[in-house]
């Protein structure tokens, strides 16, 4: 259906050449209720943590610039059609690079396991941090466990009143410009 290591390889330098770190490549079906596939691409500014909407914006363009020409020379990227989702990891942001994991230890995070592991398919806890390719979770109900960072199918923090007080506050730029116009009544 799609190359994703050859999306990221190509869309990767896109996102640096802006100076955002690319979170996750993935292809998911689409938000727009067509019963499409979209290809989610999620970065952020090192600076904030996140992406604004015209950061949004630029990336969008440069990766669907790349994919066209990639797509041009004749190099299948994508079977079909597709919609380009970009975003900001979000506050629950998924951890998907081994420096998630150490940026966000202290946080409640969910771990999904991979089929071939061999234990609790699903843990929930506080995240303690990775060291070397072993991610630890202290989980409410074993413990601490330590993973195989190969073996986590999929992993997210848990949006909780202590994620919320230590994020970095959403750019509210453009905030102060929002005129909010009351209906009349009939």
């Amino acid at each position: 259906m799609a190359d994703i290591a050859r999306l990221t390889e190509i869309i990767e330098p896109e996102a640096k050449a802006l100076g955002f770190d690319l979170v996750r490549v993935k292809m998911m079906p689409s938000e727009a209720g067509d019963g499409g596939m979209a290809l989610q691409i999620m970065a952020e500014d090192p600076a904030t943590g996140q992406l604004i909407i015209d950061q949004c914006a630029a990336l969008s363009r440069r990766v669907s610039d790349v994919i066209d020409a990639a797509e041009e020379s004749g190099e299948v990227l994508i079977e079909g059609a597709y919609h380009l989702e970009v975003s900001s990891p979000g506050i629950d942001r998924p951890l998907t690079r081994p420096k998630d994991f150490a940026n966000w230890a202290g946080h409640e995070a969910k771990l999904s396991m991979d089929k071939a592991w061999d234990g609790q398919r699903s843990l929930r806890g506080i995240l303690r941090g990775i060291e070397g390719e072993a991610v630890t979770l202290e989980d409410r109900k074993a413990g601490a466990i330590s993973v195989p960072l190969g073996m986590i199918h999929s992993a997210k923090l848990v949006l909780t009143d202590e994620l919320i007080a230590a994020t970095r506050p959403l750019d509210t730029s453009g905030a102060e410009d929002i005129v909010e116009e009351e209906e009349a009544e009939d």
